[in-house]
């Protein structure tokens, strides 16, 4: 079967952030450009980290460079994606016991690298967040804020598009094609389509993170080092503080909560990986996350960890520390030249600087054509608006309920830890008729919240069976897989009250519903990917 010819300036690889922002930047430019994904858009590292918008304030004293970058960046991100960023503010505290210079370091390095920070009282910490610890002993507000990370990328692809941008999801890159010392073109295969597809480009952008050596190889170069940093993280049962905290020390594990929608998040671990497809969670590093948490808000443990997962920095290689050492390898991002002309690979940065990190990308790609053109990403919104706030979809509801008068709900609530309305669903799949259960979850957060999927889930699936998009059999498969990775970031946190709601939600499927009993059936093209690519417990767990 020949393969579908398709012809640009630019190829894509890789449908993270950075991947993303290239994609629009470009597209911005007046390239034609096409991004090419193996899954779904943020399914890698931009989707598996723990929401923060930085302030600069972590790195004042640790990378100097990066903090200003971060403070920059902050503020570009709350004007260009206002859907996509909560402006939650951010406290840093010291408590009794830690290191009682660091604070004063901290204060120095802000101002020098130019990061909005001011010490507070502790009794005005303590009254904006009761929880802290009462032996809190400073503590600084900066201007933390958190990051939907899908609901950002989805955003800029969508910008992307309106100035000729391509995005192809689900579609594999199988080679890249090399004539006479230059990139000539990438070969693809469309997991759900089936088909092949040969794109002619005279710059590949090399944007696929943790998998950035992979790529790279295949057009010959093999001296591309990029080290998988894997990080876990857990999300808590609802928000615990309203305002990022972050502890007052070296940057170091678990010294991070975030307030993610309806839900708290603290990370991270941070521990070098061999694959970064197959990224293991540890139990002793469940218990210091745990442990971490408790340091900074007492009765933390007695919450409910409800999720755990993991994700993998992309950091080059960094001959100053030890090639294990991953908590001290420069987080700083770079954008790689090759021998093989026409290639441009960039690693490391984090997500608060994807737009920048994809502007010097795209100046690279400039000088590469001999085509000097301006960015404007830091000026023109991917929407207008002002930010969120974790309460908007109870207000929209609540607006739809009182104007329906009484009369029964047009559009019923389907998901209630996260108020996702039938509606929300419907028209997801009109967008996407051929969207995978995991896809609505990364674009509306079904199955996110305490439940875990375990009352949303199946009426996810009649919803998409109704519609006519799943059939009855493929409905049951998609279900199956879902509450599966579901459950694989539950088993290493099995506990208390997350115990007695997974044996509620096992009595549901296995008893009421009885679904491992229902026949089997083949999976709708490309799904069997969301269960390769997801990230495993230590044992096997997914």
């Amino acid at each position: 079967m020949s393969a579908k010819k398709l012809s640009c300036d630019v190829v894509i690889i890789g449908g993270g952030a950075t991947g993303v922002g290239v994609l629009r930047d470009a597209a911005m430019r007046g390239f034609s450009a096409i991004l090419v994904e193996r899954v779904d858009l943020g399914q890698g590292t931009t989707g598996r980290y723990h929401g923060l918008l930085h302030s600069g304030g972590r790195y004042v004293v640790s990378d100097p460079h990066s903090a200003t970058e971060c403070a920059e960046e902050n503020a570009i991100l709350r004007r260009v994606h206002p859907d996509a960023v909560e402006a939650t503010g951010g406290l840093f505290v010291s408590i009794k016991g830690d290191d009682e210079e660091f604070p004063d370091r901290f204060l120095k390095g802000a101002d020098d690298t130019h990061v909005p920070t001011a010490e507070i009282s502790v009794a005005e910490a303590i009254r904006r967040e009761p929880r802290l610890n009462p032996l809190t002993a400073r503590a600084f507000e900066v201007e933390d804020g958190t990051v939907d990370g899908w609901r950002m990328v989805w955003g800029a692809v969508e910008s992307a598009k309106e100035y000729g941008g391509t995005c192809l999801t689900y579609h594999r890159v199988t080679g890249i094609d090399v004539r006479d010392g230059a990139v000539v073109g990438v070969r693809c295969h469309g997991d759900k389509t089936g088909d092949d597809v040969y794109i002619e480009c005279r710059v590949v952008v090399n944007a696929a993170g943790p998998w950035a050596g992979q790529i790279a190889a295949m057009a010959g170069e093999h001296d591309v080092q990029v080290v998988p940093g894997r990080g876990i993280m857990i999300a808590m049962n609802h928000r615990l503080v309203n305002r990022v905290v972050n502890r007052c020390v070296y940057p170091a594990d678990g010294d991070i909560i975030v307030p993610v929608h309806t839900v708290s998040i603290i990370g991270t671990t941070d521990v070098r990986a061999e694959d970064p497809d197959k990224l293991t969670i540890e139990q002793n590093e469940v218990q210091q996350m745990l442990d971490a948490g408790e340091a900074l808000l007492p009765g933390f443990r007695q919450a409910r960890a409800l999720h755990v997962w993991a994700g993998a920095r992309p950091l080059l290689k960094d001959n100053r520390v030890k090639a294990d050492d991953t908590r001290h390898m420069s987080r700083n991002m770079s954008v790689v030249r090759h021998d093989v002309s026409g290639l441009i690979t960039v690693a490391g940065g984090k997500l608060t600087t994807y737009r920048l990190m994809a502007s010097r990308v795209v100046d690279a790609v400039c000088d590469e054509l001999g085509e000097m053109r301006p960015c404007r990403t830091a000026d023109e919104p991917v929407v207008t608006g002002s930010n969120y706030k974790v309460t908007h979809r109870l207000e929209m509801a609540e607006k739809a309920k009182k104007a329906s008068r009484g009369a029964p709900d047009p559009d019923p609530i389907i998901c209630e830890c996260e108020v996702v309305t039938k509606k929300m669903i419907t028209d997801l799949l009109d967008e996407q008729p051929d969207a995978t259960f995991d896809d609505l979850r990364r674009q509306l957060r079904i199955g996110m919240g305490p439940c875990q999927g375990g009352f949303c889930a199946s009426r996810t699936a009649g919803i998409a069976h109704e519609k006519g998009c799943w059939s009855a059999a493929q409905a049951t498969e998609l279900l199956r897989l879902f509450m599966k990775n579901r459950w694989g970031g539950i088993h290493p946190i099995l506990h208390g009250a997350q115990a007695r709601e997974a044996a509620l939600d096992e009595w549901i499927y296995k008893n009421t519903l009885d679904l491992d009993a229902l026949p089997d059936t083949p999976l709708p093209r490309g799904s069997e990917l969301l269960s390769a690519t997801r990230f495993p417990s230590k044992g096997g767990q997914e």
